[in-house]
């Protein structure tokens, strides 16, 4: 560890963005009694000592029933990037409200980064989960917003969506046309939505643009042929490489993340498995062994293969067959899951919930080793515990996308703040000299990298 900085002792941090030395903060849960919600404002011109400057609260975000969770920055047109919506009464501990939800622009320009000043706001048709930010390498005053919008619906694609992509080129004019909504829900058997959460959770863009990357939860991973967004043709159309019943399939299959391995034919996936607590409100078996990290061979996108999985040892069933893998304290509001990776050539970084940070080599797809774990002493004690995943007895809860600046690893604990890392493992050289790299975005390393 570099740097740390409780963030208040808040509690229910959500997903990070970083602006030159500034770094912002969001929220999981909302502005209701007892809660300090809203976005964060850090200074980290010191790594070592990062320090809380501002807040953006009310009345832009920051409402009661509304989480301002997702965040991106756009740093050629100095643009904050902040999703609100209306977030759970369950997990969250939000208060019933409307459900409306809108992405924010905050101007980072001409002094603000500090304090940023709302510029316009986008109201999507359909509501808001996950959000990549692609922009366009050849034409870098284009940038598009590949955004998730679940839902388990058979409703044909023209009727609905569960990808909307979002042309921000004028996002300073408050312009931001719709140029492609996507389904594959039509696609599945129609017993399927009835067993499983047929809904695409995120996505990942291949930086040339050509490709996006769909974490299906239940429908699993799919491929599909964005060419000619990437290319700006007028009316784009987007095309299912993989049919869902070539996905690649495994036990409890819930798919939350799929990022590419750069420059190789690989894709590492997460699986989102709570605790027990969401046993009888989820189609899925909640619980331990919770989701680990498959490997996914896509060399022929009709037809991708796992090649390989990582796991810890929570995720094994060994330890479900333990004193601790049974003990209710351990498994009922806490989550061994890997959650968000940020992906190299050779190297992966993925935030486990209670496993902490996890790093390991992609050297060998097949055979995945532990290179380096990071996991914080928890903080005594917080404003707001999260409901399904810090009442139990692990106190962890690693969760954003890991974010690499100058050399040094920036990553949220849901309840215990955010963390400034050095990674010190095998090729960590590799990481030393990154300037910029995420994994929810295709700025900084990534525009360098092969497509």
């Amino acid at each position: 560890m570099v740097g740390h900085n409780a963030l208040r002792r808040r509690g229910m941090n959500a997903a990070p963005a970083i602006y030159r030395h500034w770094l912002y903060v969001g929220s999981r849960t909302d502005a209701s009694d007892g809660h300090r919600a809203g976005v964060l404002v850090l200074d980290i011109n010191d790594p070592r000592d990062p320090a809380v400057v501002g807040r953006i609260g009310a009345p832009h975000v920051a409402k009661p029933s509304q989480t301002s969770r997702e965040l991106r920055v756009w740093p050629r047109k100095r643009l904050l990037m902040v999703m609100n919506f209306r977030c759970s009464t369950l997990i969250h501990s939000c208060v019933d409200g409307p459900d409306v939800w809108n992405i924010k622009f905050y101007d980072l320009g001409h002094g603000n980064a500090a304090d940023p000043k709302l510029v316009s706001t986008y109201r999507p048709n359909f509501k808001p989960h996950e959000m990549f930010l692609w922009v366009d390498p050849e034409r870098p005053r284009r940038a598009l917003l590949f955004t998730s919008t679940p839902h388990n619906s058979e409703t044909p694609d023209d009727r609905t969506a569960n990808l909307v992509v979002t042309d921000l080129s004028r996002a300073r004019q408050g312009r931001f046309p719709e140029i492609v909504r996507f389904s594959a829900n039509p696609r599945f058997p129609n017993d399927a939505h009835d067993k499983r959460d047929i809904a695409l959770h995120s996505m990942t863009v291949r930086n040339d643009g050509r490709r996006t990357y769909l974490a299906y939860l239940g429908g699993g991973f799919l491929v599909l042929d964005t060419s000619e967004i990437a290319a700006g043709r007028a009316d784009p159309r987007v095309r299912l490489l993989t049919a869902p019943k070539n996905s690649p399939d495994w036990r409890n299959q819930t798919v939350h993340s799929a990022v590419k391995v750069p420059g190789r034919p690989y894709v590492v996936t997460t699986d989102e498995i709570y605790g027990d607590l969401l046993d009888d409100l989820a189609l899925e078996d909640h619980g331990c062994p919770w989701g680990k990290v498959h490997i996914i061979d896509i060399r022929d996108e009709a037809n991708p293969k796992t090649v390989g999985q990582h796991s810890i040892a929570q995720n094994r069933r060994a330890y479900c067959k333990s004193a601790a893998g049974e003990d209710p304290a351990n498994t009922y509001f806490t989550s061994y899951s890997a959650h968000n990776p940020t992906v190299l050539p050779g190297l992966a970084f993925v935030t486990w919930h209670s496993g902490g940070l996890q790093a390991f080599s992609l050297a060998d797809p097949t055979d995945p080793r532990r290179t380096g774990v990071f996991s914080p002493r928890p903080l005594v004690d917080v404003d707001t515990e999260d409901v399904a995943l810090s009442q139990g007895l692990n106190k962890v809860v690693m969760w954003s996308f890991p974010i690499i600046k100058d050399g040094l690893i920036y990553v949220v604990d849901v309840r215990n703040g955010l963390y400034v890392l050095r990674y010190t493992g095998p090729r960590h050289r590799q990481v030393d000299g990154i300037g910029f790299y995420e994994g929810n975005s295709n700025l900084g390393l990534a525009q360098r990298l092969a497509p």
